[in-house]
């Protein structure tokens, strides 16, 4: 097994995708290369089309014909499979949780865990950091990002102490951050306040929220009716917003009706129930414990439309 990132869910997700050795597969996060392994590995005709923006990615791509790794954003799958002329697919899989080798790696910033630098990029090309954030957001957006992207009652007194704490001297490490919002941290929930300051943050360097969306908008129109789209989720606010797309083709989860009060939605859901790791897989990956999965097929397209 890959130790860059144990694939989670990996039977149920690649049931969920339904594959023909012939389709057109994506693989939007490819991350460790797990999940795709075992995609590209039931193909014989068909291909995968794997993206991941981490450089660091590109050291578990196997040597497979079947795979076609592309190095960007999953926002832009479309642009990219229209240059190799693919207009549909038949199945788009996305992991949406961050990488055990991001996590651990400490100098990336992403855990709370060691002290580093305070950064948080996917994409190690860009120049917008959590430490950028903290040093120059007004206090409206701190509470903004505190409370929409970590879902923090305390934003205001989280906001106003680090603003506080950055007028003494600059917040540029983990720890410098933790230092500087220890008195608004509930000690019984400590760990789990963190992990919340610290999402907040990585969402908002890597605007996930808005890629997240702009992928789902992708996938509904790349998919061919029949095809399907397997998602895990991590937390409540993606998990939220994938429900709502598979549930009703938009964001807000609000589901139309024809002339006749039949509800319209461009998707059937597979699984009307949210799936979550076993037990046995939580002991073997502790880290799968928050996973949803989460799985739809487009429809047959009636009356023209």
């Amino acid at each position: 097994m890959n130790s860059y990132h144990i694939p989670v869910m990996l039977d149920e997700c690649i049931k969920g995708l339904m594959i023909h050795p012939e389709g057109i597969y994506v693989d939007a996060t490819f991350g460790g290369g797990g999940h795709a392994r075992e995609i590209a590995g039931r193909l014989t005709s068909g291909r995968l089309f794997a993206f991941d923006q981490d450089e660091d990615a590109i050291r578990n791509v196997p040597k497979d014909e079947r795979l076609i790794f592309i190095r960007s954003n999953f926002r832009y799958i479309r642009n990219f499979l229209k240059y190799y002329d693919i207009e549909e697919v038949d199945g788009i899989f996305a992991d949406l949780g961050v990488s055990s080798h991001d996590f651990d790696e400490a100098d990336r910033g992403f855990s709370f865990r060691f002290d580093a630098p305070l950064d948080m990029r996917m994409n190690q090309e860009s120049d917008f950091t959590a430490a950028k954030i903290i040093e120059k957001f007004e206090s409206g957006d701190l509470i903004r990002i505190f409370r929409d992207y970590g879902e923090i009652k305390n934003a205001h007194r989280l906001a106003g102490a680090i603003m506080a704490a950055r007028n003494d001297k600059p917040i540029i490490t983990t720890g410098d951050l933790q230092q500087a919002i220890q008195n608004c941290i509930p000690r019984a929930i400590e760990k789990k306040y963190l992990a919340q300051v610290f999402q907040a943050l990585r969402m908002e360097v890597n605007q996930e929220k808005e890629v997240l969306m702009e992928f789902l908008n992708s996938a509904l129109g790349l998919l061919k009716p029949g095809g399907r789209l397997v998602v895990l989720t991590y937390h409540s606010i993606e998990d939220r917003l994938v429900k709502n797309f598979m549930k009703s083709g938009n964001f807000e989860g609000k589901i139309d009706q024809d002339f006749y009060g039949n509800f319209i939605s461009p998707f059937t859901l597979i699984n009307r129930k949210v799936m979550i790791p076993s037990e046995d897989e939580i002991k073997i990956n502790p880290r799968s414990r928050s996973a949803k999965l989460r799985i739809a097929e487009k429809k047959e397209m009636e009356n023209g439309e």
